[in-house]
């Protein structure tokens, strides 16, 4: 068990309420098994130390504990006190949305863009045969590097997609690899139409849906397409979504990242747990995704690389949409994994308030995930928090580009430390 204390602000969350952070002044919390089993009040932590001491350790007494300090720790089983002597803690980051399966660089295209070149879906092509001629070993080495530095700014849970391989053998070796580090998997080999396919896109979409998904069954928990001009249509995102859905996947969708079509809508009617970028979306659209309860994540960094224009995060909450924020870690059109980064944008660019945007990206990739066991750390959620250098959660808009991360717990454990040595 461990008893982590002098915190200035604990952000516990309510996964209902957007930007309901339920933050707890000088607070403390309590961690068995890698679960919190309480969090609250340092006036309030003797008591519950004493309820909740486990490991067959001898009962506490008011001796043991004196404001929030475990004296006697010497003598307790399996009891770790921690404190933060004036730092801020956080759920750890759920990131709902990455394509982190990759080789190659495009550095080169971001800086053409910069230079007043236009972004578009066909980028994806230099990428896909990067990642083609790529060994399972490179690939893995090249997630394994990007979830370290994720993991160092704060994530926790990671959503990763397939979709720069575009055959049966590239995406289910992305999806095997994918499952070796999380299990928020998703197919999304309607990416974009390869090349050999050029002519022949409907061609594509047949073996999409006659021989990847049925490759991919029980090896992707999620279904997503791009949706989008010089991606795929709304016919044939339909087939698609509708193929994984019947062998298990449960489905998402890239939408209206370049243009106002109906895939907002496409995604509302087709059931999608979350429709992503959302870049472009009319009242109409808003009302549609608000009414069925579809989660929309907001992809900020994707804006900043790309110089589209953001949308207005206070026209979605107005329309009572659910939202969620992410990193869309990509080489393309944005090669950020840093959660911090993001939502520093989305408070700066997309006029969230800075509650709102370090909510969406905790409990709202929570909800975008379908999952009630992290983005908070109410009682009975895994233990995944970050420790903030900082009083404040705010620090993470008022001090952008700072590592603002010192340490970073996953289960209860210890897996990052960004403190100087020494």
């Amino acid at each position: 068990m461990q008893l982590i204390t002098g915190i200035s602000e604990l952000v516990v969350n309510d996964l209902d309420t957007l930007g309901e952070l339920g933050v707890v002044t000088d607070a403390a919390l309590l961690i068995d098994d890698g679960r919190i089993v309480w969090s609250g009040p340092s006036a309030e932590v003797d008591t519950a130390a004493q309820n909740h001491l486990g490991d067959g350790g001898r009962s506490l007494n008011d001796d043991d504990i004196a404001n929030g300090e475990v004296t006697s720790a010497n003598d307790l089983s399996g009891l770790e006190t921690i404190d933060l002597d004036g730092k801020a803690v956080i759920p750890g980051f759920v990131d709902s949305h990455n394509h982190l399966i990759f080789a190659g660089d495009r550095s080169e295209e971001f800086a053409a863009r910069m230079a007043g070149q236009k972004y578009s879906a066909g980028g994806i092509a230099t990428t896909v045969a990067a990642t083609r001629a790529a060994s399972e070993a490179e690939l893995e080495a090249n997630l394994v590097h990007l979830l370290d530095q994720a993991k160092r700014q704060g994530t926790t849970t990671f959503e990763i997609k397939s979709g720069y391989g575009l055959t049966v053998r590239d995406e289910i070796q992305a999806l095997d690899i994918i499952n070796r580090h999380t299990e928020e998997s998703t197919l999304i080999a309607a990416h974009v139409v390869p090349p050999e396919f050029n002519e022949n896109p409907e061609g594509y979409v047949d073996l999409v849906i006659d021989e990847i998904i049925p490759a991919a069954a029980g090896k992707a928990k999620w279904i997503d397409v791009f949706c989008e001009t010089g991606a795929f249509t709304e016919d044939q995102t339909r087939r698609i979504i509708e193929a994984g859905r019947a062998v298990g996947m449960k489905p998402r969708l890239h939408a209206n990242q370049l243009t106002e079509g109906g895939a907002l809508k496409l995604g509302a009617e087709l059931g999608c747990v979350s429709v992503d970028h959302a870049t472009f979306a009319s009242d109409e659209d808003l009302a549609v995704l608000a009414e069925a309860g579809t989660v929309v994540t907001l992809l900020p960094s994707i804006e900043f690389s790309t110089r589209q224009p953001y949308p207005d995060a206070r026209r979605y909450v107005d329309a009572g949409v659910r939202l969620a924020i992410a990193s869309d870690c990509n080489p393309g059109s944005g090669f950020s994994n840093s959660m911090p980064f993001v939502i520093a944008i989305g408070v700066r660019d997309m006029h969230f308030t800075v509650e709102q945007a370090v909510w969406a990206a905790t409990a709202g990739g929570a909800n975008a995930l379908q999952r009630t066991d992290v983005g908070h750390l109410g009682v009975g959620a895994r233990a995944d928090l970050a420790i903030l250098d900082a009083p404040s959660y705010r620090h993470l808009a008022y001090r952008p580009g700072v590592q603002l991360v010192e340490r970073v717990y996953s289960d209860g454990e210890l897996i990052v430390d960004n403190r100087p040595c020494g």
